[in-house]
């Protein structure tokens, strides 16, 4: 313990000054991370309020991801270069104006600028409330910091679908965005206020990388359009999607060319070095595969197949928010008492078996058959965060810190992206698939289809309707929603496999020392 206090001299230093300063930090991080879904359920309303076509109004969450994705692991070389305290708060105001300017768009392409402004300065500030968690604070009080920042990563994604659905409904979707700005002015101030956690280096801006900087907007920018765009065009028969893929090897490569032959590149990746941050990072990318993918499946299914609204969706997906909350307290306490691998391995097992429940999944499933898999996912999401941001970042050196972060970040929202694009795939290709052989089954010497067809003709015709043709039409209507639901389980299932498969990779972790500091390994 002696030594670890030797090598962390800034543990001693922590005062209510700077545990009010992170505090404000975590807000504003929790602001950036809950727009990204905000507007997921009310899309509809901005397409209205736009005038905007079903392709355009996509791009409302597709700009605001491929500019975040770009900030994210720039972070690390702009918050040395700057300071924590004024690229946050540059951060912050911009995200801050911003959020106003999408709030007062008049044209949807006008509302794309800015969510891509938006994203962008959002972006900077996750990673550096993650660096200023492990750098700022003694490996003692992890057991509270570390369930805070995992609580906001996780349940600020969560619960983005049921504010915005809150928001839009009870006042209107511009809403959306004005309400970030009281908020965001409060974190500028206060951050500008309380922040003295570094000291700026503005010498790095000498040698800065614009290549470097070109090459990885490239290569994630076009990495997110094609993860985000390829599912619904059909992949590389789309030629902007190919025309993009290639931009995003070409970009890849460049950017790690420039990574590993400069002095102060754009993005350092030797933090990869470190056994537990690598293993730590792939942890993350799969945490990101079913926070988004869960995020995104809940509303998909209770819109499509329940035809719920995005208020009725909001309250339904709430429970796992819920579950969140309660469980971050638990989840602090239980760091601090058994082996984080085990504690991992808990997590994973119990996200895959939230999954697993939903494998017996039927076009009548509501709120009551969805709230035990939604409350075991939102407790194990906090069971698996916490042991991840401890095990990655608590035992890289305060240097490292702040570039780690960004791509530890950078990680699971490409694991987000990833998901996402699976997801669509696999439910656009197994729904065919299902449908083709229910379709097949359907045949005029199936006695039970014919005896379903006269049930429904009969009840149609004692309405005064067509009883044959409306008879058809309902029993293509079922077998279209049987083959989607077939299609939700076989994406559940694999979700499961993963993360029943990858909980074993917890014992590739090494565990810290007792009450040993980050830097201190």
């Amino acid at each position: 313990m002696s030594a670890a206090a030797a090598d962390q001299p800034e543990e001693p230093q922590i005062t209510p000054r700077r545990v009010a300063a992170f505090l404000v930090m975590v807000f504003g991080m929790f602001m950036a991370i809950l727009d990204i879904q905000i507007v997921s359920a009310s899309l509809p309303e901005i397409q209205a309020g736009l005038g905007a076509s079903a392709d355009e109004i996509s791009w409302v969450q597709t700009s605001y991801l491929i500019a975040e994705v770009v900030m994210i692991p720039l972070s690390g070389l702009l918050g040395r270069m700057m300071s924590t305290r004024y690229l946050f708060a540059a951060s912050a105001a911009g995200f801050t104006a911003a959020s106003f300017m999408c709030a007062t768009s008049g044209s949807i392409n006008e509302m794309i600028l800015w969510r891509a402004v938006q994203g962008f300065l959002g972006g900077g500030m996750i990673p550096s409330v993650f660096a200023a968690a492990f750098t700022i604070f003694p490996a003692s009080k992890r057991s509270v910091v570390s369930p805070m920042i995992g609580l906001v990563a996780t349940l600020a994604p969560t619960v983005g679908p049921t504010v915005g659905g809150y928001l839009s409904h009870a006042m209107s979707w511009h809403w959306l965005f004005l309400v970030n700005v009281p908020a965001g002015i409060g974190v500028t101030i206060g951050v500008l206020a309380l922040v003295d956690f570094d000291k700026p280096d503005w010498s790095l801006f000498d040698s800065f990388d614009w290549i470097g900087l070109g090459a990885l907007a490239c290569f994630l920018g076009a990495m997110e359009f094609v993860l985000e765009e390829g599912p619904g065009n059909d992949w590389f028969q789309d030629e902007i999607v190919a025309a993009l893929f290639v931009v995003m090897v070409v970009g890849g490569m460049v950017t790690f060319w420039r990574a590993f032959t400069r002095k102060n590149p754009v993005v350092d990746f030797s933090a990869f070095g470190n056994v537990n941050f690598a293993v730590g990072s792939v942890f993350s990318f799969v945490m990101g595969i079913g926070l988004y993918g869960m995020t995104y499946l809940y509303p998909l299914y209770l819109s499509s197949i329940r035809d719920y609204d995005s208020l009725m969706i909001g309250k339904t997906v709430f429970v796992s928010g819920l579950a969140m909350f309660f469980s971050a307290p638990l989840a602090g306490f239980l760091s601090s008492k058994i082996d984080l691998r085990v504690m991992l391995l808990a997590g994973f097992v119990g996200f895959a078996t939230s999954s697993w429940m939903l494998t017996g999944m039927t076009a009548e499933w509501d709120f009551q058959e969805l709230l035990v898999p939604q409350i075991l996912r939102g407790l194990s999401l906090m069971i698996c965060m916490v042991p991840i941001n401890n095990l990655a970042l608590g035992t890289l050196p305060p240097d490292k810190m702040k570039s780690a972060s960004g791509l530890y970040n950078l990680m699971r929202n490409l694991g987000g992206a990833v998901g996402l694009a699976v997801i669509n795939t696999l439910l656009t290709d197994r729904g065919a698939l299902h449908r083709a052989r229910l379709g097949e089954a359907l045949s005029w010497s199936n006695h039970e289809a014919l005896r379903q067809l006269d049930m429904l003709g009969a009840n149609l015709q004692a309405q005064g309707i067509d009883g044959e043709k409306g008879a058809l039409a309902q029993l293509v209507g079922r077998v279209a929603q049987q083959a989607t639901v077939m299609s939700f389980i076989d994406v559940f299932t694999l979700i499961t496999v993963l993360f029943a498969g990858l909980a074993a990779l917890a014992l590739a972790m090494k565990p810290p020392r007792p009450g040993g500091g980050g830097a201190a390994h």
